[in-house]
């Protein structure tokens, strides 16, 4: 098989590697493609995703094979995240947490009782979330979800995601890289949300510590002896 672009959109670097494992194996090359994408999120999934669509539009590769071997990557990338999260463990990540400016362990039991009710739908709608859909199995590593239940709706959500923009690049063909632009917006979207809660959060909590030494400093004066 060969991957053949026209001049304006020939890739290079990481595009440019996974076009050329897809070249070489196929399926399997854009699903271990994935799987990478999945370990190291700067690889572009907009890009690869989208050019198996348009690699089997022109007959270059199966479409079903495509989307088979893309969300076996997706999941086989998730589980080794998970297997990170499983490793630290939950005694260890607590301790790391609690060493750690501005974060309460209220807040971190909170965390994870959030989790252990929603924890499935996370790991499902997660999967379709630029960047974070690479990192959301860690906390489910943690808390050891459980596994059969973990890979069902990584599955899931990997299989949508990855039938979304590969049935995208499938019907735009050449054309297939205009998808790059409107998922660099969403992943651009996404990053500056979490920017600004995290900023929100650094505030608030600012604010919220010291209310509690000056809290803390009343109650010093009133048990002053006079």
């Amino acid at each position: 098989m060969n991957i053949r672009l026209s001049p304006e959109t020939e890739l290079t670097g990481l595009a440019g590697w996974a076009v050329d494992l897809m070249d070489t194996m196929g399926a399997v090359g854009a699903g271990l493609a994935i799987a990478a994408e999945n370990l190291f999120p700067p690889l572009p999934s907009e890009v690869i995703l989208p050019l198996a669509g348009f690699t089997a539009s022109r007959g270059d590769m199966n479409l079903a094979a495509a989307i088979i071997w893309t969300t076996i990557g997706s999941v086989v990338g998730a589980l080794i995240w998970y297997a990170v999260g499983a490793a630290v463990g939950r005694d260890r990540t607590r301790t790391i947490l609690a060493a750690l400016p501005l974060v309460k362990m209220s807040d971190v039991d909170k965390a994870e009782g959030w989790f252990a009710k929603h924890g499935v739908k996370t790991i499902f709608f997660g999967r379709m979330i630029p960047i974070f859909r690479s990192f959301i199995s860690i906390p489910a590593g943690v808390e050891r979800m459980s596994l059969p239940v973990f890979l069902l709706f990584t599955g899931l959500g990997s299989a949508i995601w990855n039938s979304v923009f590969i049935l995208l690049g499938y019907q735009l063909g050449q054309n297939w890289d205009a998808v790059e632009g409107y998922i660099g917006i969403l992943q651009y979207a996404v990053i500056a949300a979490v920017v600004i809660a995290v900023a929100a959060f650094v505030v608030l909590r600012v604010r919220s510590n010291r209310r509690d030494r000056e809290r803390a400093r009343h109650r010093v004066r009133r048990q002053e002896p006079r």
